[in-house]
């Protein structure tokens, strides 16, 4: 069954929001799932979607596709119905942090320190991937 994430963060500039609707099931014989991220943990995005924000909901599933893949011997496909947002409240950054709160939600795992925060007086938003290095940077 299909479960909706909400991420809201409040901001000096209005915040960042984005809705995520999604679920996840066992991999069967006959499908043919579109991004494998790990393994047998797969990701259906949703039709249209840019390539920036299919990027970072893989990035937010990929932070948790280990522990995941463990669980899921058989395979698992992560479907993501929607992924909605206002335009002036959104980053393709969102898209991961969405994912990662639904997964979690979902599969009752542990936070691994993804977030976002408002930066004081320079304005904008600077985005936190717990033990992962900027996720997108050329630089190692």
């Amino acid at each position: 069954m299909a479960r909706t994430f909400k991420y809201r963060l409040s901001g000096p500039f209005g915040g960042l929001a984005a809705d995520l609707t999604g679920e996840s099931r066992s991999l069967g014989t006959s499908e043919k799932p579109l991004l494998q991220i790990y393994r047998n943990v797969w990701l259906n995005p949703p039709a249209g979607i840019n390539w920036r924000d299919s990027a970072w909901l893989s990035f937010g599933l990929s932070v948790h596709a280990l522990e995941l893949s463990a669980t899921h011997p058989n395979g698992l496909i992560v479907e993501v119905t929607t992924l909605t947002f206002p335009l002036a409240h959104f980053r393709s950054e969102l898209a991961a942090l969405a994912m990662d709160g639904w997964i979690r939600e979902e599969f009752d795992l542990p936070d691994r320190g993804l977030y976002a925060a408002s930066r004081v007086g320079a304005g904008g938003y600077t985005f936190h991937w717990g033990e992962h290095s900027d996720p997108f940077s050329d630089e190692e």
